[in-house]
């Protein structure tokens, strides 16, 4: 009689065990669904917010500020690699030198903006089709126009070094100028620091240019 019992007990017990423990999984799957549900909406909630900054960070201007001043780099860039070959003044080369060292990773970096934001990058460069004007026709101020450039090609010696100077100084003041909207009206970030920076270097570049030229 006492074995039974005991059997009976055992029983029980093991029932009310098991109908506890799928209580407690059921319990802790369905706060396990629901808390990972939360996280999930969470994050894409972050994600989404992440995106929508990131797509608000930059304006029209900075998008102009990006696509004129890339072709404004890659015109000086092309007036700097004629240096090498061309200019008799070590100055004027060591100048011309620094400014590809500046310039081309700026290139690099308002290229890397405008794909992000999934705008045109400008791919031809400005050495062939001068068709701006100094004053750019497409609004770039400083930009050299074909005449200018042929004959900066043709060039060489102590005519290269102050025509290229004098030249490089008109455009850098250009720069300066597209710089100066950008600080002024821009919205990102990044693009108001490099535009900061452009105005710091170029504006000391011009200063140097007139001292090479005997204005200074």
């Amino acid at each position: 009689m006492t074995r039974t019992r005991t059997l009976v007990r055992r029983a029980a017990l093991a029932a009310t065990a098991a109908t506890a423990a799928l209580v407690l999984a059921a319990c802790g799957g369905d706060n396990g669904s629901d808390s990972g549900s939360a996280a999930k909406e969470s994050a894409t909630s972050s994600a989404d917010a992440g995106a929508g900054a990131t797509a608000g960070a930059h304006n029209d201007q900075d998008v102009s500020f990006a696509q004129g001043m890339i072709p404004h780099h890659q015109q000086a860039l092309e007036m700097a690699e004629m240096a090498a070959d061309r200019a008799s003044s070590a100055q004027v080369k060591d100048l011309a030198a620094r400014i590809r060292k500046a310039q081309d990773p700026e290139i690099q970096t308002m290229s890397g903006w405008l794909k992000t934001w999934g705008e045109d990058v400008p791919a031809s460069m400005p050495g062939m089709d001068h068709s701006g004007g100094h004053s750019g026709g497409s609004g770039m101020a400083g930009m050299m126009d074909k005449k200018d450039m042929d004959e900066l090609m043709k060039a060489s010696g102590k005519d290269f070094d102050t025509m290229f100077l004098t030249m490089m100084v008109e455009h850098h003041e250009g720069a300066v100028e597209m710089a100066t909207t950008e600080k002024e009206k821009g919205q990102y970030g990044p693009a108001t620091e490099l535009a900061d920076a452009v105005i710091t270097a170029q504006t000391a570049e011009i200063k140097e240019m007139n001292q090479l030229l005997g204005k200074g």
